[in-house]
């Protein structure tokens, strides 16, 4: 079991660690609900350094890109990163993904943690036109602080202007008395702030740096479980729950990070998929009555029979009713469409609907 640079604080905060993704992480401090408020009214923060970072360079450093994602990353200029997949060679996904450019001839792709030694291989597989590639998950952390109160509560650990970077925007340059950390607005929570990344060496000074600043704002450490139900109110897909090797990207919803501008990998048969039209589709819904949907649930029909399952459920903390994502058939997927979930021996009635489910 592998641990970030925070382990010990992590435990002295008296965090509950679990085994996730190879790593040992906090799932929680004070508990989900308390945590998930707190980012969606102020400020939390976030150690999410079992990501893994990959940074490719030289002059077919974009070839190579181009061809393993699925979006278009010519479109990228330094200073701005894109949300794309990497699409394996039978219709599926390998991982989902962000790419930063960097510089001209240089980007950063993160992935996830349970996924970083198999999207290496697959990239490096497909590596035939020579760009430089290195591995740098074991040596840089990552924080996310996210939360309203973000950028005001952080402002003064920067001298650049943290309110000027965009959504899927970044920079480069001095964080908590570091300089040329990550800076970047990339968040999986919904609620605004961004991202720091910085080496090992540095993390925990920039961690107490950021508790210092977000004191009188009210910030939190967040655990693993609170990241879980903010995203799900997003319906932002997880690896490995909502999207994997068998899930294609227009089946979860994916087709606008899915450009037929370039070629990429089984593009052609994904295009054909587009066409053709599809039989399942990720869909979002609602509980209509008490109760919470977990993951492998059953999604059956008013006749009780299996259409779907279910691949993220919780009961949100925002809306106080159960939600969750499930794969089904096309004609239950419009927006309106009843379904059932089978909890135990009672199939709840719930409601397709448009995401994401937490409005702001």
């Amino acid at each position: 079991m592998k641990n970030t640079a925070l382990l010990a604080t992590h435990e002295a905060l008296g965090a509950k660690m679990v085994p996730f993704a190879g790593y040992k992480m906090p799932v929680q401090y004070e508990g989900v609900n308390i945590e998930h408020e707190t980012v969606r009214h102020a400020v939390g923060v976030f150690d999410v350094s079992h990501m893994g970072e990959f940074l490719i360079s030289g002059p077919h450093a974009l070839e190579l890109i181009q061809k393993v994602t699925s979006n278009d990353a010519s479109k990228l200029t330094i200073g701005k990163a894109q949300y794309s997949c990497l699409p394996n060679d039978t219709g599926g996904i390998v991982d989902d993904l962000i790419v930063y450019r960097v510089k001209d001839e240089t980007y950063l792709l993160v992935v996830n943690a349970s996924n970083i030694e198999k999207d290496w291989n697959w990239i490096q597989s497909q590596n035939t036109v020579g760009a430089e590639m290195r591995d740098l998950s074991e040596d840089y952390s990552l924080l996310a602080i996210q939360g309203p109160k973000a950028v005001e509560a952080m402002q003064s650990l920067s001298s650049h202007d943290l309110s000027a970077i965009k959504f899927y925007n970044f920079i480069v340059g001095d964080f908590a008395g570091i300089e040329h950390v990550i800076i970047s607005a990339t968040g999986y929570t919904g609620s605004g702030g961004f991202e720091i990344y910085c080496k090992n060496s540095e993390v925990k000074q920039v961690w107490d740096k950021v508790m210092e600043a977000g004191a009188d704002f009210g910030i939190k450490p967040i655990g693993l479980a609170a990241r879980d139900t903010l995203r799900l109110e997003m319906g932002y897909c997880l690896y490995g729950n909502d999207i994997d090797d068998t899930t294609s990207p227009f089946e979860a919803g994916l087709g606008w990070i899915t450009k037929f501008t370039k070629e990429f990998t089984n593009c052609d048969a994904l295009e054909d998929e587009k066409r053709r039209g599809l039989e399942r589709k990720l869909v979002a819904f609602e509980l209509d009555d008490r109760g919470i949907p977990r993951q492998g649930y059953d999604i059956v029909d008013n006749n009780g029979k299996t259409i779907g399952n279910v691949t993220s459920g919780t009961m949100s903390p925002s809306l106080c009713k159960g939600i969750g994502l499930g794969y089904v058939p096309i004609i239950f997927s419009e927006v309106g469409s009843k379904i059932h979930i089978q909890i135990r021996k009672k199939a709840i009635p719930a409601t397709v609907v448009k995401l994401p489910f937490y409005k702001g």
